[in-house]
């Protein structure tokens, strides 16, 4: 379980340069860049000749968490490792030095870091934005692929994907799913002639997040009494997308688990959604639960597609905790998982509900079609990264979010410390998912 960070409030007047801490065989190096920009690290390599990775998170924080490093000697001390920093910080007298993890923050003279080396090491959000493909998401894949691989796009897209194709119980249940008139009549059939969805259904039944009373003695028990058709139809989907496409191995250190974060942002977007006044904006709780489960599906899909390149990918989202994922997706694939989830979800023909959802979940200011669906996942996810539940720099819901979806924010609160109170039974639901 991680806990995001967020760039340190300005002290004063000066311009701020954050901290990252460097290692390889041959021992530490600081970098040192400006506080909203990414650092990356290819330029590093080239730079130093060195494969330098960032340190784990949480070996940051215990590192820059020294009560040496609050005082003038320790610091010091610090910048005596070997430095490399943006032209940037050359330009001015003095800079105010910060390390989000450890919340460490101290001025700095120029002469103190005048023997620095010096090399564009930086990227703003702005530059990884002008050299990325622009149009359609169809179109900005198939460049991300032909970026990464010695294929050319020569046949239909998904086969060159090479992505698992749906069995024939998951494109029943999509089927159902967009249906709006299906309901556990045609349901239950489906999940008795699938020994495995059956198992699934029977032991989520029977955990304690769902605390039914007696026995769930059947399938039948299992779905009407105790799931309910939406709940049972979300996450066998769920289940069903993570079977085809394992969480990788080589993720970021020190990440939420896959499952658990998937858990926590259906569970949590839904209590929101039931919250909400009942008016034709509310979004549907089902459809809700079911964009927050897959939220980060594209995460590994991303994983599958580029594996040689995921664990470079790892490593820059290590390095950069502050920055947004999708910016960090663009600068290492071109490509971003909500881009590649959602399309993959709607060429399964998904509803336009979720595949929407997903794509623009990290837009608070998104106006379109299924709009409160895009804010209702916005809010549950950020909310979320401030327990350490979901992975992502840390950023606050903008307070007329609240007002746009009916909610109060003292409410919104109190239901998540309710939901946070039920974490052993969330996590004993995650297991029976998969992580």
């Amino acid at each position: 379980m991680s806990v995001g960070v967020r760039v340190l409030e300005n002290s004063g007047e000066l311009p701020q340069f954050r901290l990252v801490l460097l290692h390889d065989a041959e021992g530490k190096v600081l970098a040192l860049l400006p506080a909203a920009s990414l650092l990356n690290l290819v330029s590093v390599w080239k730079e130093t000749g060195r494969q330098l990775q960032p340190v784990r998170g949480e070996d940051a924080k215990r590192y820059f968490s020294q009560d040496a490093l609050r005082h003038p000697e320790g610091q010091k001390k610090l910048l005596s490792l070997k430095l490399l920093v943006s032209p940037e910080i050359l330009q001015h007298d003095q800079v105010e030095l910060i390390e989000p993890h450890a919340e460490l923050c101290f001025g700095v003279s120029a002469k103190q870091i005048a023997k620095a080396s010096s090399c564009n090491l930086a990227l703003t959000t702005e530059q990884i934005e002008a050299v990325q493909p622009k149009g359609d998401d169809r179109v900005v894949i198939t460049q991300a692929v032909e970026r990464f691989t010695e294929l050319r796009i020569k046949q239909r897209l998904e086969d060159t994907l090479g992505l698992p194709s749906l069995s024939p119980t998951i494109k029943k249940i999509i089927e159902l799913r967009s249906d709006p008139e299906a309901g556990v009549s045609e349901l239950v059939p489906v999940v008795r002639v699938d020994p495995s969805l059956s198992a699934q259904v029977m032991s989520w039944a029977a955990s304690p997040y769902y605390a039914a009373p007696g026995k769930v003695s059947s399938i039948d028990d299992a779905v009407i009494r105790v799931l309910g058709f939406d709940l049972v139809i979300n996450m066998a989907l769920g289940t069903a997308m993570g079977e085809m496409l394992r969480v990788p191995e080589d993720g970021p250190r020190g990440a939420t688990p896959y499952w658990l974060q998937s858990v926590y942002n259906a569970a949590f977007a839904e209590q929101l959604c039931r919250a909400m006044p009942e008016n034709e904006d509310q979004p549907k709780p089902g459809l809700i639960y079911l964009s927050s489960l897959l939220h980060n599906f594209g995460y590994l899909v991303l994983a599958h597609l580029f594996p040689p390149h995921f664990t470079l990918l790892s490593r820059y989202i290590e390095a950069n905790p502050h920055f947004a994922l999708d910016s960090v997706e663009q600068q290492v694939l071109s490509v971003t998982r909500e881009q590649i989830g959602s399309w993959l979800l709607s060429s399964w023909e998904l509803p336009a509900e979720v595949t929407t959802a997903i794509r623009h979940q990290n837009e608070a200011d998104y106006s379109g079609e299924h709009s409160n669906y895009v804010k209702v996942m916005y809010m549950a996810n950020r909310l979320l990264r401030q327990q350490g539940l979901s992975d992502g720099p840390l950023e606050e819901v903008p307070e007329e979010m609240y007002a746009e979806l009916g909610l109060k924010e003292p409410d919104v609160a109190k239901m998540l410390r309710r939901l946070m109170r039920n974490d052993e039974a969330i996590k004993e639901l995650t297991a029976l998912l998969g992580d």
